[in-house]
C-alpha cells in the first residue's frame, strides 16, 4: 500500500478505490491488451475522463512524482495516459512543483513536424511515465524507449492500478523506480 502525506491525500485514494470498485471493475471474459486473458477488467479510462475522480488522480499522482527530484513533465502512450498527464499538470499548477504534460505517440506523425512526443519539450529533461493500469509495463516501456531516443531522462513510471502482473518487474528491469497509487488488494482482487 502507498503512504501518502496527508489526510486528504488519503480520502483521495479512499474515494477513487471506492469509485473503482463501484464503477471500473468488470467481470467477464477479457482480453487485455498484452493478450493476456483475464476474468475481470479493470476499466480505468471510465475514471480518468470522470469529473469526480480525475482531480483526485491528478494530486496522487503529483504526490507520488513530487518523490523524485528535478522532474518537469509527466506523460506516456497515448490515449491512456493522456488524461492522468493533464490531471496531473493542473493538480501541480499551484504548487511548488509544477509539472507540464506530454503525450507519446505510437507512431511518428507522418505530416507537420513528425513530432512522436508532443507538448513539454522532454530532450534533456528528467521525466516521468505515466499510465492508468499495467499487466506487462509494454505500453509504459514503449513510451520509455522513445522518450529516451529523444534525450529525456525518464526516471520513474507511475500507474494507478497496479494489477500485480509482472509490469512492477519489467519496469524495474528497464533501471526505472515504479509506483502506485491503488494495488489489487486495496480492490479486494486478485492477481491474473
Amino acid at each position: 500500500m502507498t503512504a501518502f502525506s496527508s489526510p486528504a491525500l488519503e480520502a483521495d485514494r479512499q474515494m477513487l478505490i471506492e469509485l473503482i470498485k463501484s464503477e471500473a471493475v468488470f467481470h467477464g471474459d477479457f482480453t487485455l491488451s498484452s493478450g493476456k486473458k483475464a476474468s475481470y477488467y479493470v476499466d480505468m479510462r471510465r475514471l480518468t475522463l470522470d469529473h469526480r475522480a480525475a482531480p483526485a488522480i491528478g494530486r496522487l499522482t503529483a504526490e507520488l512524482a513530487s518523490e523524485f527530484d528535478g522532474v518537469v513533465a509527466v506523460g506516456g502512450l497515448t490515449l491512456g495516459a493522456d488524461p492522468i498527464a493533464n490531471a496531473v499538470m493542473h493538480a501541480s499548477a499551484g504548487t511548488d512543483k509544477p509539472l507540464d504534460a506530454f503525450v507519446v505517440r505510437k507512431e511518428p506523425k507522418d505530416h507537420g513536424r513528425g513530432r512522436q512526443i508532443e507538448g513539454a519539450e522532454v530532450e534533456g529533461k528528467r521525466v516521468i511515465v505515466v499510465e492508468d493500469t499495467s499487466t506487462t509495463g509494454q505500453s509504459a516501456l514503449k513510451a520509455v524507449e522513445v522518450l529516451r531516443a529523444a534525450g529525456a531522462e525518464v526516471v520513474a513510471v507511475i500507474v494507478i492500478v497496479d494489477r500485480k502482473t509482472g509490469a512492477q518487474a519489467a519496469i524495474e528491469d528497464a533501471g526505472l523506480q515504479w509506483r502506485a497509487a491503488i494495488d489489487l488488494d486495496d480492490l479486494g482482487l486478485a492477481p491474473q
